[in-house]
């Protein structure tokens, strides 16, 4: 018997606006509040589904320095340049983390500042989730 990754909890200043980000950049919707912590997923798979869920609580402990851990997305249904234009529209930032001129990936920040990384490679949609894009 394994264990399987089913939720990734983050914490936040503002957990609606960072659950709001992530909705636009993951295709996911708010499968709702517990206390103050809100939970977002795939629309058509929720928690338990593929993908695992993302929970936003909140925390008014400061970021200090790189996080030991970031996610890393791929595009679904776009070239990496395209996909890149998005997501500086949807509210991410470029950010520089001493990575070459030559990576293969972006590194940016949600709005709050946490890194994340835009790989090159176009990956599919997973069965059972619309892709609204």
């Amino acid at each position: 018997m394994a264990c399987r990754i089913t939720e990734l909890v983050i914490d936040c200043a503002d957990p609606q606006r960072l659950a709001n980000f992530w909705c636009e950049v993951l295709d996911y919707v708010e499968l709702g509040w517990e206390g103050d912590a809100l939970e977002i997923g795939p629309p058509a798979t929720g928690f338990g589904g593929p993908q695992p869920t993302l929970v936003f609580i909140p925390s008014t402990e400061p970021k200090h320095g790189k996080l030991p851990m970031h996610l890393d997305v791929n595009p679904t249904d776009r070239d990496q340049g395209a996909e890149l234009e998005r997501l500086l529209a949807a509210g991410a930032r470029r950010v520089d983390i001493g990575q070459t001129t030559t990576a293969s990936w972006h590194v940016l920040a949600d709005p709050e500042g946490n890194e994340f990384c835009l790989l090159r490679r176009q990956v599919e949609v997973l069965e059972g989730h619309s892709s609204t894009r």
